[in-house]
């Protein structure tokens, strides 16, 4: 077990490419790390080790953010906190402005649209993410959460699935599938 462990420590704490920040590694050498590591985190042997590559992935993620766009985008998530969705909306659109292309900018302006009651538009922004970023999990998550909110338990099944296809070992993810299939399909899986 240790030995199926060790390439996916590797992979989060000592990727090849972990000495230069990714703004200054070429795009496709930051993509091709981001590419192994979802292929790491599909074939995690388990939770413990899905964590480690999640944890890895996210570091990637945030990693595409320029200092401004960080600072943004922290600023955004602690008004989130704070329960100021429309401060969160502006910090959001301004890290939007800056870096159009940077899905946890678009994720945080989802959130920050939810927060405010506006569903329509953070749907369009978890849209946006997905463009992105199609392997985006967490913003699937919270689309399969939204769609069983408002009472579209098929739906949200359908998403909460395509996130296990990304991320097989998520935490809870077995017991939130089968609660979507009865929720959904009546049945007791």
């Amino acid at each position: 077990m240790l030995l199926l462990l060790l390439p996916l420590a590797l992979l989060a704490f000592l990727p090849p490419a972990a000495a230069q920040p990714a703004g200054q590694r070429p795009p496709a050498a930051h993509q091709t790390e981001l590419d192994r590591a979802f292929a790491a985190l599909r074939d995690a042997p388990d939770e413990e080790g899905a964590l480690l590559v999640e944890r890895r992935i996210l570091q990637l993620f945030s990693a595409r953010a320029t200092p401004a766009v960080a600072l943004l985008l922290a600023r955004g998530q602690r008004n989130l906190a704070a329960g100021q969705p429309e401060d969160a909306l502006e910090d959001f659109d301004a890290a939007i402005t800056l870096a159009p292309n940077l899905p946890e900018a678009w994720l945080g302006r989802a959130l920050a649209h939810h927060a405010a009651g506006q569903l329509a538009a953070a749907l369009a922004d978890l849209q946006h993410v997905l463009r992105l970023e199609p392997r985006h999990w967490i913003a699937l998550d919270h689309l399969s959460r939204w769609q069983a909110e408002a009472g579209n338990h098929l739906a949200a099944l359908r998403s909460f699935e395509a996130v296990l296809a990304i991320h097989p070992k998520l935490r809870g993810g077995q017991q939130r599938l089968q609660d979507l299939r009865r929720r959904a399909l009546g049945e007791d899986a």
